[in-house]
């Protein structure tokens, strides 16, 4: 194996994400045992991302729209991962992210249901989004899904499918200093303020059900979201996934690529600057303000955020909580997904009717 710290880091602990979220095993394996360097992890997962557009752009010239869909979507994650947290090298990043949004966005049309990008008026610009519906239902309940420091809506598809499956539409959007947002906006902890311009689209559109949101947030999500949750009684349920209660807490433990893509995605000069702003993400006064049903999950064995992260705000929040910890589970338990993905998604079908 690689002697390079941040590779083997890489390699030990995101297996699990990259296959649960739609990448092929033998893929994760040919490509990371491809490489020596971390230097090297965009270059080789873009590669190999360009392989599957390529089979996509193929299908689709045949007219098998399914399969072009199908191998559009893997692209598009392929290309996510690639750039997910290589922001030392801002060109090959911002390359492979623009990459990811076409490759999804080509997708879009040919899934099952299919996906539409939407775009939320915030602050004289806007942030993006993709908006799915279940198939036959007029007026569906909608969840709004915030994603982490280093997810953004290309990676969604695994996390839509069990509530569309279910009745319910997503509406995957990229906040403040994440995914197409991050160049114009700085991460804030005040994350009910961008949710308050997407509860506010969400409203004008009459094909949704507004009076039925449900918020769901994975990774620094899984704060984001019960922190919109404590500030806009809109939202009616909420699922918090591996979320810190306080990420300035958390700080010196994160991984250094997880310090340094907070410090790019803060706007910040410093790692000093950015735990500052790591110190204004927190729940410490505003969990008590949580009174809708909230749903948290978080593995015992996660090395980023703590569990007692997640057992504190099943004890602050106000509202009826239901608590999954999974004792094998690492960060968001993706290494046992199985567990929690569908029964989440039954929790929210209960709490929105």
């Amino acid at each position: 194996m690689s002697s390079d710290p941040r590779l083997k880091a890489a390699i030990t602990h995101w297996g699990p994400r990259f296959v649960a979220n739609g990448v092929m095993l033998t893929d994760f394996e040919e490509v990371t045992g491809s490489i020596s360097s971390y230097d090297d992890w965009c270059s080789a997962w873009s590669a190999r991302a360009a392989h599957h557009e390529k089979l996509g752009h193929d299908a689709l010239a045949k007219k098998y729209v399914l399969t072009a869909g199908e191998c559009l979507q893997r692209a598009g994650i392929y290309y996510h991962f690639a750039s997910f947290l290589f922001v030392h090298d801002q060109p090959q990043m911002r390359a492979a992210h623009k990459k990811q949004i076409e490759c999804r966005q080509a997708a879009l049309p040919y899934l099952r249901p299919a996906g539409e990008r939407v775009e939320i008026p915030y602050e004289r610009k806007t942030l993006a989004g993709i908006l799915r519906k279940p198939a036959g239902i007029e007026q569906p309940p909608v969840i709004v899904m915030a994603v982490g420091l280093d997810s953004t809506k290309e990676e969604g598809d695994a996390y839509e499918v069990p509530f569309l499956a279910r009745g319910m539409a997503t509406l995957i959007f990229e906040g403040p200093g994440q995914g197409e947002a991050q160049y114009d906006f700085a991460i804030r902890g005040d994350y009910e303020v961008p949710v308050k311009a997407v509860l506010d689209f969400v409203e004008k559109r009459s094909d949704l059900d507004a009076k039925r949101i449900g918020m769901w947030g994975v990774s620094l999500g899984g704060y984001y979201a019960p922190r919109a949750a404590a500030f806009d009684k809109r939202i009616k349920a909420c699922i918090a996934l591996g979320g810190p209660f306080n990420w300035g807490a958390a700080w010196d433990g994160l991984p250094e690529l997880t310090r340094e893509a907070f410090r790019v995605r803060s706007h910040c000069k410093t790692q000093d600057e950015a735990r500052r702003n790591a110190n204004t993400l927190s729940l410490e006064s505003a969990a008590r303000n949580i009174t809708c049903p909230l749903f948290i999950v978080n593995g015992r064995l996660d090395r980023i955020v703590p569990a007692k992260d997640a057992e504190r705000l099943a004890r602050e929040a106000k509202g009826p909580v239901k608590l999954m910890m999974i004792e094998d589970g690492n960060h968001i338990a993706t290494n046992r997904a199985y567990r929690w993905r569908s029964q989440s998604a039954d929790w929210m079908k209960e709490q929105l009717g």
